[in-house]
């Protein structure tokens, strides 16, 4: 597999590196010095949702922000998408990097992936922040057809014929955006429209769609006593606050913050709000 970068005017771009671990090539952004800590998006983004956060201030993180397997410019084997293989292809280039993070910081999937390797024993950090975490397998119905209907679409050689470009795929960001709670300015929609109208990308979400299972996880909740902070945006109509309580309710160690007028991207909508929310939970662990 060749080099695949972002282009220039992608966001935090001076921080991306192209670093091959087998069996991916990954596409990582780093930033920043100190103490590591390993930021992971959700399933169908990139690490460039975290570029405001970071704006709003790392607080001297040595900030490391892989794009999942399969997503943004991050190259993959198709099919390699299961919730344990990710898990410890992450170890693996954390391994080459010679980071061990400190805190880890995950959106949506992204925090179940970061459970995950605390659950198998892959990391360690003495810190967890968890953005909106979907960490409840979808019920009933959905359940069973959900995952079937993304196995469909992965396996499907039309599906990169619907994808959309400029003005379309703009539209569709904002319409997928919205439908989560969220609304993002055109500068914050411009590299989602970029990644929907990509094959690559649009594959390597359904892939990870098709291949997540929670149940394992779920039953190790209450073994996970890594000090926590949930955050969660108080309108996010992607994942429940009703979800966010029970998932922190089941961990030994975990606090839950809401954040009103924030949506499933609280940290791309009210990124001072989380930094400081980040800091504090930072202080106070430190401080116990």
């Amino acid at each position: 597999m060749t080099a695949h970068l972002p282009p220039p005017n992608w966001p935090n771009r001076a921080a991306s590196q192209s670093i091959p671990v087998a069996p991916h090539r990954w596409h990582v952004q780093r930033t920043g010095g100190g103490p590591t800590a390993l930021l992971l998006h959700g399933a169908g983004a990139s690490a460039h949702t975290w570029a405001p956060l970071l704006q709003a201030g790392n607080d001297g993180w040595d900030a490391i922000m892989p794009d999942l397997p399969g997503h943004g410019f991050t190259q993959s084997p198709r099919g390699r998408a299961r919730l344990p293989d990710v898990a410890a292809d992450i170890a693996a280039l954390l391994t080459h990097l010679g980071a061990e993070p400190e805190l880890i910081i995950g959106h949506s999937a992204g925090g179940a992936v970061a459970l995950e390797m605390i659950r198998s024993g892959l990391s360690n950090p003495r810190k967890l922040v968890i953005l909106n975490g979907a960490l409840e397998d979808f019920r009933g119905a959905a359940g069973l057809l959900f995952p079937v209907m993304a196995r469909v679409l992965a396996l499907n050689p039309l599906t990169s014929f619907f994808l959309p470009s400029g003005a379309q795929a703009m539209k569709q960001a904002r319409s997928v955006i919205s439908s989560t709670g969220s609304d993002l300015p055109d500068p914050l929609l411009a590299p989602y429209a970029k990644l929907i109208s990509q094959k690559s990308h649009v594959d390597g979400t359904l892939a990870m769609m098709a291949q997540w299972s929670l149940a394992d996880l779920s039953r190790a909740l209450p073994q996970i006593d890594t000090p926590t902070l949930f955050i969660h945006g108080a309108k996010d109509e992607a994942v429940g606050v009703a979800s966010a309580r029970r998932v922190a309710d089941r961990m030994p160690n975990a606090d839950l913050v809401l954040l009103e007028g924030a949506g499933h991207l609280a940290h791309e909508e009210a990124p001072d709000q989380v930094a400081f929310e980040v800091r504090r939970f930072c202080e106070m662990t430190e401080a116990n």
